[in-house]
């Protein structure tokens, strides 16, 4: 969750000690039918997961240990009503439509608030806390990562529990991680004296360590900073406004005049424009003495590099992985991930990861995973398109993918999910042909509306006023040829759209 540069370790700083914080556990009875409600940030980019992880569709919407997206896990593990109340996603308008469409397909509900630019964690944990006042100032709230893994979500949902006291009496808890190794890509914290009900205060934050004092810090009883925190409403709240009032006033401004979209909360650009860019750990978590840690052993990952994918999953007798279509021989302590049907075979190699998707492919030394995130950097400043975007790019009613592309015309195949309807739009440089190899497509052209089913074509000359729908039960899927001479996806005016991507013209 940190974007900046820190030293080696920090102290909670001595400012006054609020009575919320005292030692204190709340009465028994007043953690009965006590719920959590559950704030999961969603707007990073994964580049560490490249190519599977791109920034146009990030590693937390992907599956990477299992059938479903890490989003979709972390919706899971919150989804005991006993426990939880409905959670709250906070994300960006990029991520809006995937947002939504994998919420529904885990069959949730959730309250959905835009960012208009990232400005790191502190300010979506100060809009969490804000919203979450709205139902009182006593409401506890979970601030999770979405693209995080958890082993044992049956554990995550006792630690869960045991954060409540603490939470109540006015404290920030934080999960601390048993470590299972010295690992040095997690922070750690260092704990103090116990406080209320099985949490301690934190002593210190310790940064990312080298080998050496990684495995100092697990003798010594350090934990893994997980970055996950269950807090008071009203207690955040006050510690942001404390340190950095700048957040605090941006992030009320940006509700006060926060618009509904849809189905989406969307926050006030200019409002929050003006708060500052930090995370939560330098903006409140470093500098209150509320700060507490409550050990945990749930099988805890990030899943920040392929190694780390390969340390999580579940390998065989020779320490191999393998997702999707692939083949080895001879290989140990290998990672393979093949994407959309593409072989991938590996001979005679150990401790590497290989990563295949229909238009790149990674091959790395597992123990330099984490130089991926530097290869993305270079092949942004060579402006390769694959660094950012996949080939198959989602769309809110579906999705399109290149198939074949020269000069003068492109191929692509588009998917259309059913009662999907692209927006009302005309070209000024190309001519489109569309031939239905699936489902039965509503095509409307310059006001007349025709149906066109399998093996069928029709042709939308260049300039005509156009629609795409699908009316049908099953997925429409169709073979789109483009020719002209641009085609760029800007060439693209939208006159109508049921998902508000019609620029408002002053």
């Amino acid at each position: 969750m940190r974007s900046q540069p820190k030293p080696p370790a920090r102290k909670p700083s001595a400012t006054p000690a609020s009575p919320l914080a005292g030692p204190g556990s709340p009465h028994e009875t007043d953690l009965q039918g006590r719920k959590i409600l559950p704030v999961i940030m969603c707007g990073g980019s994964g580049t560490r997961l490249w190519p599977a992880s791109r920034e146009s569709m990030p590693k937390q919407f992907i599956p990477l240990t299992g059938p479903r997206s890490t989003f979709q896990e972390v919706l899971g593990r919150v989804s005991d009503p006993d426990l939880f109340e409905q959670p709250i996603v906070i994300t960006n308008d990029d991520f809006r439509f995937i947002v939504a469409e994998q919420v529904r397909a885990a069959g949730r509900k959730a309250e959905i608030v835009l960012e208009p630019m990232r400005r790191d964690s502190g300010p979506a944990v100060a809009t969490a806390a804000e919203l979450a006042l709205q139902r009182g100032g006593d409401t506890v709230v979970m601030v999770l990562a979405a693209d995080h893994v958890i082993l044992d979500p049956a554990g995550f949902v006792a630690a869960c529990r045991d954060a409540l006291p603490a939470a109540l009496a006015g404290q920030i808890v934080t999960f601390g991680i048993k470590p299972s190794r010295p690992a040095t890509s997690y922070g750690y914290i260092r704990k103090g004296k116990p406080t209320v009900g099985k949490a301690h205060a934190v002593e210190a934050f310790v940064e990312k360590p080298d080998a050496a004092d990684a495995a100092r810090h697990i003798a010594d009883g350090y934990l893994w900073n997980s970055g996950n925190f269950v807090f008071r409403a009203d207690v955040m709240r006050e510690e942001i406004a404390r340190f950095e009032p700048a957040i605090a006033q941006a992030v009320r401004a940006a509700l006060a005049q926060s618009v509904r979209d849809l189905d989406f909360l969307r926050l006030d650009a200019a409002a929050f424009e003006r708060a500052t860019r930090k995370s939560i750990d330098y903006a409140v978590m470093e500098r209150t003495t509320r700060a507490a840690v409550l050990a945990a052993d749930f099988g805890w990952s990030d899943i920040g590099s392929w190694n780390a994918v390969w340390e999580i999953s579940k390998r065989d007798d020779a320490g191999n992985i393998t997702r999707g279509e692939a083949t080895l021989i001879e290989c140990r302590n290998v990672l393979v991930h093949s994407e959309a049907g593409v072989l991938t075979a590996v001979i005679g190699v150990d401790d590497v990861a290989v990563v295949t998707t229909t238009d790149a492919v990674l091959v790395v030394a597992r123990d330099r995973a984490e130089q991926v995130k530097q290869l993305v950097e270079q092949l942004k400043t060579s402006g390769r398109r694959e660094a950012v975007e996949h080939r198959q790019i989602h769309r809110p009613w579906g999705s399109y993918q290149g198939v074949d592309a020269g000069d003068r015309y492109q191929v692509k195949r588009i998917v259309v999910k059913p009662g999907g309807r692209l927006s009302l739009q005309k070209h000024h440089h190309r001519a489109e042909h569309w031939v239905v190899v699936r489902g039965t497509a509503e095509v409307t052209i310059d006001g007349a509306v025709k149906i066109v089913q399998e093996n069928q074509s029709i042709y939308l000359p260049l300039g005509c006023v156009h629609r795409l729908e699908n009316p049908g039960k099953i997925a429409l899927e169709l073979i789109e040829v483009q020719v002209g001479s641009y085609l760029g996806e800007d060439d693209i005016v939208r006159l109508e759209d049921v998902y508000n991507r019609v620029e408002k013209k002053a």
